[in-house]
């Protein structure tokens, strides 16, 4: 697959693509999916829809968000939680 400057590709592009979510989802559709594509390329998409568009980040893209994730800067406030943003 190759690297494409827009974003939001449709599903059915994404053939063959193995869709795995957290354990910490449970089952309750509400949480993101995500695809290690072929090309190091990694899609991600809503469970909910999971016939509509998917998100496809490089590999450095992937690890700089995964770096975020791990150090913590998306962490919702609780101020930002308490008012439901």
């Amino acid at each position: 697959m190759t690297h494409v400057e827009s974003n939001g590709w449709s599903t059915e592009r994404l053939t063959g693509a193995d869709w795995r979510r957290s354990s910490l989802s449970g089952n309750l559709g509400n949480c993101v999916e995500v695809a290690m594509l072929g090309s190091g390329e990694v899609a991600v998409r809503n469970s909910r829809h999971p016939a509509g568009p998917a998100l496809v980040f490089t590999p450095a893209e992937w690890s700089a968000f995964l770096g975020g994730v791990h150090r913590a800067e998306f962490a919702l406030s609780a101020d930002r939680t308490a008012a439901g943003r």
